[in-house]
């Protein structure tokens, strides 16, 4: 087993990647190669810099946590995009914004562990 799925908030990013590659399914096709995937890229490097991170030294480890919280905020932003357009019903974007709050806060309290 590797150190990241072990952590909780590895396990969430992995989760929430699935949920938005399931929202981003239902966008118009002419977002394929826009919001579609500007999204997906973004919510996959959550879950990657978090275990990016378990590979490395203790030194790096909150540089990579900063990277997982800035791609979390870039998903967000994406989201409040596609709710604006419509891709994006209320139900699902209430979902996505109660998760990414969630992790959020995880991501927030790891961090805080890592400062000496």
């Amino acid at each position: 087993m590797f150190k990241f799925e072990k952590l909780s908030v590895g396990q969430k990013a992995i989760a929430f990647s699935d949920l938005m590659y399931v929202q981003s399914n239902a966008f118009p096709a002419d977002e394929r190669f826009a919001l579609t995937d500007q999204i997906r890229r973004a919510v996959v490097s959550i879950p990657s810099n978090i275990a990016e991170r378990s590979a490395r030294a203790d030194t790096d480890y909150a540089k990579f946590v900063s990277y997982a919280t800035g791609s979390l905020y870039e998903v967000v932003t994406q989201a409040f995009i596609a709710r604006r357009r419509s891709y994006l019903d209320e139900k699902g974007f209430t979902k996505i914004s109660s998760d990414a709050e969630e992790i959020g806060r995880m991501l927030s309290g790891l961090r805080d562990s890592l400062r000496l």
